[in-house]
């Protein structure tokens, strides 16, 4: 097979790897759904709820990971093309190797084990980007910055989702721009997938933006608020 083919061959990989729903499988091994508890979502954010911090950490770093590993897969074909042709890669292998990556984050936002549902796609995109290297690398190390910023301040997990996926748009721009990469002809995939996924992250929080214009939307709640049985624990955003 050649390295265009291999690349093309893990789209469905990246796929069947963001569709796995982690939040979900270690929900049921603790003896919870989580579909069935909290917010009924079954991101890092829900789960950390119902079962303490650790547990966020691991789905987290669990929907982080079907991301990055796809994509650094990839990568890892995109560079054998490069260096069998000898010439900067077109715009077909930065399209194919960003194939890999949307399909993940699709996965994990439609899951093919959940009738097409899933979360909000966050770390699953974190993933992505931080494995194109170099292109999104440090895009990604801004925005998790960001997130934590608007977080720690505001204490809103939606609305430092929103920020930290805007704010990779344009530090992708500004880097593209600062280092003289081509973001509109050779590398263009990449400016368009910089556009469109944290597009779909704020799309699937449309319904925390309406909460946020109210004034309804929660803070983050502590693990104990959710074991009060308060039914407010529903409008945290899960990632």
């Amino acid at each position: 097979m050649t390295a265009l083919s291999n690349l093309a061959a893990l789209i469905p990989i990246g796929y069947l790897s963001g569709s796995i729903p982690f939040g979900l499988l270690v929900g049921l091994a603790k003896g919870k759904d989580p579909r069935q508890h909290g917010s009924g979502n079954i991101g890092a954010t829900n789960v950390g709820r119902l079962f303490g911090g650790k547990y966020f950490a691991l789905v987290f770093a669990l929907d982080l990971l079907k991301g990055l590993l796809p994509v650094l897969a990839a990568g890892w074909a995109a560079r054998a093309e490069l260096n069998k042709s000898g010439h900067p890669p077109d715009w077909e292998i930065y399209l194919l190797w960003l194939m890999v990556g949307f399909a993940a984050v699709a996965g994990h936002m439609f899951s093919l084990f959940l009738k097409f549902k899933g979360g909000k796609g966050v770390a699953t995109s974190l993933g992505v980007a931080i494995g194109v290297f170099p292109y999104f690398t440090i895009a990604g190390g801004i925005s998790i910055v960001v997130w934590l910023m608007v977080f720690l301040i505001r204490r809103y997990v939606s609305l430092a989702s929103m920020v930290a996926s805007a704010s990779f748009s344009g530090a992708y721009v500004a880097i593209a721009w600062y280092n003289g990469w081509q973001p509109f002809t050779r590398q263009l995939p990449l400016f368009v997938f910089a556009m469109l996924v944290p597009g779909l992250i704020v799309i699937r929080h449309r319904s925390n933006i309406a909460r946020l214009l109210a004034g309804t939307e929660n803070r983050f709640a502590s693990r104990s608020t959710v074991k009060g049985g308060t039914g407010a624990a529903g409008k945290i955003s899960e990632q």
